[in-house]
């Protein structure tokens, strides 16, 4: 493969034109870097920052879609590809290997021209994400893999060179354009140096054992990164010499595109004053471009105090954030994976009106394959969320949230990769427009009738408020009876349904505000044969990462790594009796040790390993016995702070015993 020299323009004023003279004089702080910023109200200090004020167009968007999609898709084999490749023992190097060759000579780099996009329609895409709700659309700018999809004249791997041969940013931004969204582009570049120094390495056992992979090459060191310092290796490195690279490189990004949104996958790059200097300039740039009025937006995954719009990867808020903020997520694995399932349409839907209750909007990951096309079911899902969003888009976008987000059974802890809730028609969200109310419930009640005990009638009938005018339902034409009592607002539904994922109503009065509601937890009871399910949706979490999560298809409980967090339920038991007691359990350790407590009895257990996190077994706990009726808390806890290994669980059952 022919190369040549890496270079890295400095705002114009230098030009290196080889990597030898500019590395041999490698700066060794910040303050040595040259981080040029266009002049402006923002610097490079986090105090200049909280000048930043979130522009209206973000607020009022509540909707984009993002094209997560480059060169790692080639494989279908799912996300971080080019990192696992090189990783004996990874599922990625164990796909690589058999179907490409080994990492030392058939590496990432072999990858990338495999990448054409050769049904890639962008216009046509952008129209049907469009109709399907989208205000705005996000490019992958780069990802990990250090290979860009702009026409850089820094970087010799980018999409024009290699690939496609085409501008994806570019040919992105045109079209988006076209149909009037705003466009945004998201680096994960800042991690790359680290995240991909695995290709530096070589197989420890077997036959290439000591053959080192096609990274520690220095002829393609402008791909996989010079080598790492011993130490260097969290997220965000610490070398200048990498820093300053990649600010060059982002600053190319957004001057060349003059991009709406800019997105980091990680917190403020390299947490001092080169990421906060990119952001400064950054906006200052974008005061240039508009007039001297702030339209760009910068998201990353750190709070934010207002200076800058925070991230949740695949989670959401537990409450209205008084920022504005966002989940980024996908309708399956970030980059194609021939493996997953799709997310079903009810789930994007539900996902987007909770966060929007909460002040937040969603970015939403549609999968492409790698020549660039959509799978028939992912079109359909698209189609599907058009029809909805045309009827209920009156009470999504402009929206603002109420005086409380919602009402019902399901509340999210909050944070990062937590998403997976299951909704009923109880559950409620609100949000508001121009002196409207609306109240979306999260799904169509079987009886079709609505409880919204947030807007009952005052108990004192002379105290003022919550006086309601008048109760619509959007996408239909009649009228709905409604009353209002000191229960809550009761409205009855029409026979045919609106939609199968909501019904939202549009609400109007005077006083508007919700009451205080008493939180109920319905206790878990018992089927028709006296048994008990206690399932992991219906758990209490104790503990700041404890979560619920998906495995295998169904929920389980999740990111169990402190020996401190524990779970439980609240069982009702028709009366006295003893009971066969089982938890369903997986772990990667040789064996997880924990307790079940009931009724001032203790069960040991142990979690043996299974073959993943997804695979689940079901281990005997012993057998317990309830004296008398009534409401029993079950708790599971880790044995011992010295014995504890994570583990997964899916459900604890007791089955009655003779």
């Amino acid at each position: 493969m022919n190369t040549r020299p890496f270079s890295a323009t400095l705002v114009g004023l230098v030009t290196l034109t080889t990597v030898g003279a500019a590395l041999a004089q490698a700066p060794t702080t910040a303050a040595k870097l040259n981080l040029p910023i266009t002049a402006g109200p923002f610097i490079g200090t986090t105090d200049s920052l909280t000048n930043y004020h979130c522009p209206t167009w973000f607020r009022d968007a509540k909707f984009g879609i993002w094209a997560h999609w480059g060169p790692q898709a080639v494989p279908m084999d799912g996300d971080w590809y080019a990192r696992g490749m090189y990783e004996p023992g990874n599922k990625h190097y164990t796909y690589h290997t058999n179907n490409y060759g080994h990492p030392s000579t058939n590496g990432y780099k072999d990858i990338i021209p495999l990448w054409k996009a050769e049904k890639w329609e962008p216009d046509r895409l952008m129209a049907l994400y469009k109709k399907a709700g989208a205000k705005y659309f996000v490019s992958m700018g780069s990802h990990h893999d250090n290979y860009f999809l702009w026409d850089s004249k820094l970087h010799r791997w980018n999409s024009v060179n290699m690939g496609p041969k085409r501008d994806v940013v570019g040919t992105w931004q045109k079209a988006a354009q076209q149909q009037g969204l705003r466009f945004g582009v998201s680096e994960h570049l800042g991690a790359s140096f680290t995240w991909f120094q695995s290709s530096h390495r070589s197989d420890k056992s077997g036959p290439m054992a000591g053959v080192p992979y096609d990274g520690a090459n220095p002829e393609y060191q402008d791909l996989y990164h010079f080598p790492a310092e011993p130490g260097d290796n969290g997220w965000y490195s610490n070398n200048p010499r990498w820093q300053q690279q990649w600010y060059d490189s982002i600053k190319e990004l957004v001057d060349n595109y003059n991009v709406d949104l800019l997105y980091t996958d990680g917190g403020v790059p390299f947490g001092n004053e080169v990421g906060r200097s990119l952001i400064a300039h950054f906006y200052n740039n974008n005061l240039k471009n508009n007039d001297g009025k702030l339209e760009a937006v910068y998201t990353c995954k750190q709070k934010s105090g207002g200076r800058w719009v925070e991230d949740l990867e695949r989670g959401v808020m537990s409450g209205i954030n008084p920022d504005p903020w966002q989940t980024d997520t996908s309708i399956g694995d970030w980059y194609y994976n021939r493996n997953w399932k799709f997310r079903p349409v009810s789930w994007t839907i539900h996902m987007l009106v909770d966060i929007v209750s909460k002040n937040g909007n969603l970015l939403l990951n549609i999968v492409q394959r790698p020549d660039g096309s959509l799978d028939a079911e992912v079109e359909k899902a698209l189609e599907e969320l058009a029809v909805w969003a045309a009827i209920h888009g009156e009470a999504i976008y402009g929206t603002r949230p109420w005086l409380v987000y919602g009402e019902g059974a399901v509340k999210a802890k909050g944070g990062g990769f937590m998403e997976d809730f299951k909704y009923t028609a109880k559950d409620i969200r609100f949000t508001t427009k121009a002196g409207v109310l609306y109240a979306f419930a999260m799904g169509w009640p079987e009886d079709g009738q609505l409880t919204i005990r947030s807007l009952a009638q005052p108990a004192d009938a002379d105290a003022a408020g919550n006086a309601i005018a008048s109760v619509s339902l959007l996408g239909y034409d009649g009228k709905v009876k409604w009353t209002q009592t000191t229960n809550g607002l009761v409205v009855k539904l029409p026979a045919q349904r609106v939609s199968n994922y909501t019904a939202a109503l549009r609400i109007t009065g005077t006083g508007l505000q919700p009451v205080t509601i008493t939180a109920v937890t319905e206790p878990i009871t018992p089927d028709n044969q006296g048994n008990l399910l206690l399932r992991a949706d219906d758990a209490e979490l104790h503990g700041q990462q404890i979560k619920q999560e998906s495995q295998g298809g169904q929920t389980c409980i999740g990111f169990w790594d402190r020996a401190e967090e524990w779970v439980s339920w609240n069982v009702r038991f028709p009366g006295a009796g003893r009971y066969q007691v089982s938890a369903d359990c997986a772990t990667v350790h040789p064996g997880s040790p924990f307790v079940l407590e009931i009724a001032g009895q203790s069960l040991p257990g142990k979690a043996p390993q299974t073959a993943g996190w997804d695979k689940f077994v079901s281990i005997d706990l012993g057998v317990i016995e309830i004296k008398q009726a009534g409401h029993q808390q079950v708790k599971l806890r880790p044995q011992a702070a010295a014995t504890w290994q994570p583990m997964n669980l899916r459900s604890v059952r007791f089955t009655k015993a003779q």
